[in-house]
């Protein structure tokens, strides 16, 4: 039986200062965001949808990322793991896997009492508002505590306020559908068993569903760069197994081997997934236009256009590494300020839209690139990038840092927003030809 727990209704900013902050997720940025939050005594409650910390992270553990860990450690986690004996791993060694980076620094960040004790499993938030008004009231909003309607695995559902709100819920569970329109292909539902999500384990855990199977991985970035790879390595071993690399672009840019690019891995797997191209491994297929899907032989036939003619894909399996898009179904009831392309916050569009954006590593920015119309309400990390590419743990931990002085009422540090970013050494638009454009 569903039920209901109420939170009393009391409103005012002194009953305001009483209550928590809710931080939204416990993967990386969430998770920092409570380090920055114990670092200045205040209080919070992190709600976690999943049943472990990173739960995302953890289902594409396998993958090696391409930064080293002096990118990938918070300055205020550290602080605080440091206090407790923590050491951090080699600054420039070899970057970890997603499941060292849980390991190595996000479990025992999360062993100690200040955070662990704090963290909520299973409370997965399907809603978010003010206590008492929905999004078309204005009077008192702002003194009205947030309220946060919480899904239990049990069929619970119980409700909490907060004083503000950090959604660092990521991205990784709502990717982008396969057709080029943005819309789900028609006859997607009779062949959904065949699409995997992005990141799959090829050379472990899924590997008997790949081996000896025709697979097209649809997608131009990083996270299909990475299975391509896997694929590649599985094709060499398993020799009837077959890879076709479809992009809807006359080129992949993103994945580049630019010798300007800051963080060598990542232009290794530009590097790797050209090399696979050219011998013939992998079969690329250049702006292909998906529009829709059905099955063929057991397996799945892609329907679109390439160049203005009709044209054809089949494959056994397809994996969509076509990008993610932020589930916004929860934030029905707050007012947000999202820019129209590319759906992250309205100031900080302009400095990640792919469509006027043209180098990779983007500027530095804070509580005011991600401020909303709802004051004490914050998207951060990957969900505040929208729909746009590329995003560094290192932008979510200075967002994360500023947002939560904001949150203490230290406008000064708030406003002194600091980081040197990696240069991807890759133009994206204009009339470049793939060179660098960073200085």
């Amino acid at each position: 039986m569903t039920t209901l727990d109420f939170a009393p209704r009391t409103a005012g900013p002194d009953h305001l200062a009483t209550l928590p902050v809710v931080i939204i997720g416990a993967g990386p940025i969430g998770l920092a965001a409570a380090a920055n939050l114990v670092e200045r005594g205040i209080d919070f409650t992190v709600l976690e949808a999943g049943d472990r910390i990173a739960d995302s992270v953890q289902l594409w553990g396998h993958t090696r990322l391409f930064s080293p860990w002096k990118h990938l450690v918070d300055p205020a986690s550290r602080r605080l793991l440091e206090a407790a004996d923590w050491v951090m791993p080699s600054a420039e060694g070899r970057p970890p896997t997603g499941r060292e980076l849980v390991d190595d620094y996000l479990a025992p960040l999360v062993e100690l009492p200040e955070i662990g004790s704090r963290i909520q499993f299973g409370a997965r938030v399907v809603a978010v508002s003010r206590e008492g008004m929905d999004r078309t009231r204005t009077a008192g909003r702002a003194q009205a505590p947030f309220l946060l309607r919480i899904q239990h695995p049990n069929g619970q559902v119980a409700e909490t306020t907060a004083r503000a709100v950090i959604d660092a819920s990521g991205t990784y569970t709502s990717p982008n559908p396969l057709a080029s329109s943005g819309l789900t292909p028609l006859g997607f539902d009779q062949v959904a068993d065949r699409v995997m999500h992005a990141l799959p384990d090829v050379l472990g855990a899924d590997r008997a569903r790949f081996a000896g199977r025709h697979t097209v991985v649809v997608g131009a970035g990083h996270s299909a760069a990475n299975t391509l790879i896997a694929l590649g390595k599985l094709a060499q071993q398993e020799p009837t197994t077959r890879v076709t690399w479809a992009i809807r672009n006359p080129s992949a840019i993103r994945v580049s081997s630019s010798p300007d690019d800051e963080l060598p891995d990542r232009a290794k797997l530009g590097t790797r997934t050209e090399r696979l191209v050219a011998s013939g491994i992998v079969t690329g297929v250049d702006s292909f236009e998906i529009s829709r899907v059905e099955t063929q032989d057991g397996g799945i036939r892609l329907i679109g256009t390439r160049r203005g003619e009709p044209a054809l894909l089949d494959a056994d399996l397809v994996v969509n590494a076509t990008g993610f898009r932020p589930d916004l179904d929860m934030l029905r009831e707050v007012r947000l300020a999202l820019d129209d392309i590319v759906e992250a916050p309205r100031r900080l569009a302009p400095l990640i839209d792919p469509n006027i954006h043209s180098c990779g590593t983007v500027e530095p920015h804070g509580f005011r690139e991600l401020t909303h119309p709802e004051p004490g309400f914050f998207i951060v990390g990957m969900k505040s990038y929208g729909r746009a590419p590329t995003f560094l743990l290192a932008t979510g931990y200075e967002q994360v840092r500023s947002v939560t002085a904001w949150i203490d009422g230290d406008f000064a540090a708030a406003s002194q927003v600091a980081l040197v970013l990696p240069a991807t050494g890759v133009c994206s638009t204009g009339d470049s030809d793939g060179g660098s454009c960073c200085s």
